[in-house]
């Protein structure tokens, strides 16, 4: 196969969800799958795929959204910065509405806060050069998807003295999030359904922990209907039959076992492993990215103090226990009321990769 509408033929779909029936028709217990990817929320939403699985095949979505499980304490600390005549904000549009503790940065941009919204780092890079006399700082916020970018930018600044440009990194890790998932022992998880993207920088390897430590199956899937529901078919092949946990990659097209060895070892030279906070996880051990010290002039946090206001959350919002797989959207008072598109509440109505966005968008 060669071509996308290969991967969304309706004929193909269905016979695979005819099987996915078949092998499930006399399973006693309900299966439990989650993606751990908000583009594979958003896709299992927009197509329908939920409505043509099994009854006893549950699909739970993860913390796979980047914005979503970026904690109010990185956003209070961006607003922050916002807040000084001296500093230039750069980031993704999907960044500006959500909220912190008392504002957001679409909020501070309206009292005269110079943000800007960028296509890439390369932008915010050039941004620096146009504005010598101001610091011009970019939140990194994202998975190891956008992090090697984000490390080429950091030495690109470097090599070419732009001494005004900083990076205020927010950045996290799949992997040790999904080990804090089955460990965390508020549900069960039968299968992961990984992210794509993801995969295409990190490989299936990491992932082996998951399935040898914890019996639990994982399968690297793209983003089409066919994708998907292969993804669910192999899982459900691999659970019923009881075959040993292991780690398949569906999605081979562009994923290798090893993963891209040049992004891994660009992000290997600029940034180091920390502990990072998450939304609705709290901290996880070794699952966030921070500046090595030989690039710590441009590390926002080292050399540009700001005071911080008291961390709260949002009240009423349930994102968090949403991230963990826990409620779903519907469970929440506010969804479709007060938390909207227009006026959100919470992080995960904001993103094009949020739960509650795909909810409000897809759902009944």
């Amino acid at each position: 196969m060669k071509y996308i509408d290969e991967y969304r033929d309706v004929g193909l779909v269905q016979k695979l969800m005819g099987k996915i029936h078949h092998v499930l028709q006399h399973y006693p217990k309900e299966l439990v799958l989650m993606e751990v990817c908000g583009t594979h929320t958003m896709a299992i939403f927009r197509s329908g795929l939920q409505k043509l699985l099994p009854k006893n095949i549950r699909l739970l979505s993860g913390p796979g959204c980047p914005v979503c499980v970026t904690p109010n304490h990185y956003l209070d600390r961006a607003i922050a910065y916002a807040r000084r005549d001296d500093v230039i904000i750069t980031t993704f549009g999907d960044m500006m509405k959500v909220p912190g503790s008392s504002s957001s940065l679409e909020k501070e941009k309206t009292k005269d806060g110079d943000i800007r919204v960028v296509y890439s780092v390369i932008d915010a890079l050039k941004i620096a050069k146009e504005n010598p006399d101001k610091m011009i700082i970019f939140l990194g916020i994202g998975f190891e998807t956008t992090a090697p970018t984000l490390a080429a930018a950091i030495k690109m600044a470097k090599e070419k003295n732009i001494q005004n440009f900083f990076v205020f990194s927010g950045h996290k890790l799949i992997p040790p999030a999904m080990e804090a998932l089955v460990n965390a022992q508020e549900l069960h998880v039968d299968g992961f359904i990984c992210p794509g993207h993801v995969s295409t920088i990190i490989g299936s390897k990491p992932y082996e922990f998951i399935a040898t430590e914890y019996n639990t199956p994982c399968i690297v899937t793209g983003f089409e209907p066919l994708d998907i529901v292969l993804a669910i078919f192999m899982l459900t092949q691999e659970i019923v039959e009881k075959r040993p946990s292991k780690v398949q990659i569906q999605y081979s097209r562009s994923v290798k076992e090893e993963g891209n060895l040049k992004a891994l070892d660009l992000m290997e030279e600029v940034f180091e492993v920390k502990d990072s906070r998450w939304r609705g996880l709290g901290d996880i051990p070794e699952s966030g990215l921070k500046i090595r010290e030989e690039f710590s002039s441009f590390d926002s946090e080292v050399n540009i103090g700001v005071e911080v206001e008291e961390t709260k959350e949002n009240k009423g919002c349930i994102c968090g226990l949403i991230l963990r797989g826990i409620k779903t959207p519907l469970d929440c008072k506010l969804f479709r009321k007060e938390c909207n598109p227009e006026n959100p509440i919470g992080a995960c109505m904001v993103s094009s990769e949020g739960t509650c966005a795909a909810y409000f968008k897809y759902a009944d």
